[in-house]
């Protein structure tokens, strides 16, 4: 549990409200504890409670919509497994027998969920102040990223509505190679359309890569 708080830089004085954090139901139910669940209940409001002020205080020219929109894509189960995987979260689950002999990985939505408890868990043994201390370290990169992007389309978007200008054509979006450790990977990505391939981009997530390749294609698009 110590190299855990290290990783997420809050020391609990109360040591059973983290362990309680990571206990996944199938471990609750085979060992007749308490899991998670309500913690990441309550978890899952404060964050977005926290997310949602803090945008509200740092953010104050976009609308209300562009708010919401933010938070929406900050606030979910793809960034939550991102913090998750960042502080190596699956080293420290109390998973059941059944959940691990089933998977070789731990599955993204139980450790965005354990986000979620952790949150709660430093919330009731430090307060609001730590928990949200927790919340904007881990997120507000996420949360400037998505705040430049807000009501724009993305440039798999605008790609795709000119090539199919003339009518509809075979967008593809394929991984071509990985490089780097499992933690820090790189990823490079094709776009071809009807086979053609218009460019490649890369990135440190596929999502990333094929956006890359996407605005690489369009500026090649512009030149000619």
């Amino acid at each position: 549990m110590k190299k855990l708080e290290d990783q997420i830089g809050y020391t609990f004085k109360n040591k059973e409200l983290l362990k309680k954090a990571l206990t996944h139901t199938s471990y609750a139910y085979e060992h007749g504890v308490e899991s998670n669940e309500k913690l990441e209940f309550l978890g899952d409001s404060i964050l977005e409670f926290i997310s949602s002020i803090y945008l509200y205080k740092n953010y104050s020219h976009l609308k209300e919509g562009e708010m919401t929109k933010v938070r929406a894509t900050v606030v979910c189960e793809k960034s939550l497994y991102r913090i998750a995987k960042m502080h190596n979260f699956s080293d420290f689950l109390n998973l059941g027998n059944s959940e691990r002999k089933s998977r070789e990985e731990v599955r993204p939505a139980i450790l965005a969920d354990s986000v979620e408890a952790v949150i709660a868990a430093i919330y009731l043994d430090g307060g609001i102040e730590e928990a949200s201390k927790f919340i904007i370290e881990n997120l507000k990169e996420e949360i400037e990223k998505a705040s430049h992007n807000v009501g724009q389309k993305d440039y798999k978007t605008v790609l795709q509505e000119k090539l199919q200008i003339h009518g509809d054509v075979n967008i593809q979006y394929v991984i071509v190679n990985e490089k780097g450790p499992d933690h820090d990977k790189t990823f490079e990505a094709e776009v071809k359309c009807n086979g053609k391939i218009l460019a490649t981009g890369e990135g440190k997530s596929k999502k990333t890569a094929e956006i890359e390749a996407a605005r690489k294609a369009l500026e090649t698009i512009k030149q000619k």
